[in-house]
Parts: C-alpha cells; sequence; structure tokens
C-alpha cells in the first residue's frame, strides 16, 4: 500500500445544480490524456460518494503530490456568472464530513488540504484544511 500523508479536497469547476458522475469525469480527464479518473472518490450534488481510481493507485489530482496523497472532489464549485463558489449542497458537506473522518481514520498520518493550498487556483472554492482541522 502507498505511504499516504495527504488527503486533497477538489471541486470539478462545474455550475452548481448540475450533477456529474464519476463516469463521466474519468472521461473528461481521459480526453486530458489521463489513464482514467484522477480522484479517488467524488461526492456528487445528492451526497453519494462515488469510487474512483483504486486508492492503491497514485492520483492524477495534484501536481507534485499525487504519490502520497488521496484525492476527493466535490460536483461543483462554479456559482452565478461563472465565478468560483463554494455551492456544496447540504447532502455534498454532511457526505464530505464523513468520507474524509474515515479516510483520517484508515489514513492517521495524514493531513487535510485543499488543492488550492498546492496550486494557484481557487479549488475547492472553501478552505478546507481550515474547515476540516478538527478531523
Amino acid at each position: 500500500m502507498r505511504e499516504i500523508d495527504k488527503i486533497i479536497v477538489h471541486c470539478t469547476a462545474t455550475p452548481a445544480g448540475r450533477d456529474h458522475t464519476a463516469a463521466e469525469i474519468g472521461n473528461w480527464h481521459r480526453a486530458r490524456g489521463f489513464d482514467g479518473i484522477g480522484y479517488h472518490y467524488l461526492v456528487r450534488t445528492d451526497g453519494t460518494v462515488e469510487p474512483g481510481r483504486e486508492e492503491s493507485r497514485a492520483g492524477a489530482h495534484c501536481r507534485g503530490h499525487n504519490a502520497r496523497s488521496i484525492g476527493v472532489a466535490y460536483v461543483g464549485g462554479i456559482g452565478s456568472g461563472g465565478l468560483p463558489a463554494d455551492t456544496r449542497t447540504p447532502a455534498q458537506r454532511a457526505a464530505l464530513l464523513r468520507l474524509l473522518a474515515a479516510l483520517r481514520a484508515r489514513y492517521p498520518a495524514a493531513k487535510i488540504h485543499g488543492h488550492r493550498d498546492f496550486a494557484a487556483k481557487a479549488c475547492p472554492c472553501f478552505d478546507a484544511t481550515l474547515e476540516y482541522a478538527s478531523l
């Protein structure tokens, strides 16, 4: 098993209210040259958590940090006017909290970060490091 020291939270940078599946995002990522979906988990708008890439495989979600991280994304992140926004539904908020708590239990040395902590991006459109600091 890989040594995991980070859990990195992302958004899909898609408009609020439009749901997408892990299979769809996998197709988008393949079109960009990836070998499948880059995230390990996807949280859909209704709170359903879909598996993506197997945890045993390095992700393709955060350059320079994929080998030792788990990538989690929620569907959304683009609000009105096409601007970055925290578009998480109540169901997504609850599902993310449960998923991240379970991942922290499985990888107790891992710290939770937002993608924006490692790249000049708004992703995941909220401060994940601060929000999940207590996990």
